[in-house]
């Protein structure tokens, strides 16, 4: 049973990591926290994660660049990137790669997903989770766009876990566990004020 409260809406953007194969849990996870609060879940996907999971696994709709230009025509046309950002209070980027954390850290927006986070309204929490080789993970630049992201957009992070990677190296750079993110949501959402 759910209960009469408007329900949450999160949210979930995908990039080009390994870690994108956590996709499917990360939804399921995330619908399972809400216990008997109402929640709609939407997934705004890199063309690159697609290589990672099964989209008939992830109980979700799945937006990638062809949804935004299929859906303008004329100039009376709603902007989908524009529409998801209107719709979402919540945005978590699971996981995010060095490409896409470069490109948010100097206020690139060349997808879907890069156009949903530049127009981000400020008052509307991000969690990102990094997810990447630990020599791309200890590289000077991914510390300090991790503080652009942090310091300058007020954005959370949910730095990686050690373990063995996908590539065979060991150490820091794993994306955290789909549980860990899911807990961390239903935090950040709990804090919100106006539901």
């Amino acid at each position: 049973m759910t209960s009469e409260l408007a329900p949450y809406r999160i949210l979930v953007a995908v990039t080009g990591s390994v870690a994108a194969i956590k996709l499917p849990l990360l939804v399921r996870l995330l619908r399972e926290k809400a216990q008997d609060r109402a929640v709609e879940i939407r997934v705004v996907t890199t063309e690159h994660a697609r290589h990672f999971y099964n989209e008939q696994e992830v109980d979700a709709n799945i937006y990638g660049e062809s949804h935004e230009w299929q859906a303008w025509k004329s100039v009376a046309d709603p902007v989908l990137h524009i529409e998801l950002r209107r719709w979402a209070q919540i945005m978590v980027i699971a996981p995010l790669d060095a490409n896409t954390l470069a490109k948010l850290a100097n206020g690139l927006c060349d997808n879907l997903l890069t156009c949903i986070a530049r127009a981000w309204d400020s008052d509307r929490p991000v969690l990102v989770c990094p997810a990447m080789n630990t020599h791309m993970w200890t590289h000077p630049f991914t510390a300090r766009h991790l503080d652009i992201l942090r310091d300058m957009l007020g954005w959370r992070v949910c730095g990686p876990i050690s373990k063995r990677l996908a590539c065979g190296d060991v150490g820091e750079g794993a994306m955290a566990e789909a549980e860990t993110i899911a807990t961390t949501v239903w935090e950040m959402l709990g804090n919100l004020i106006c539901i």
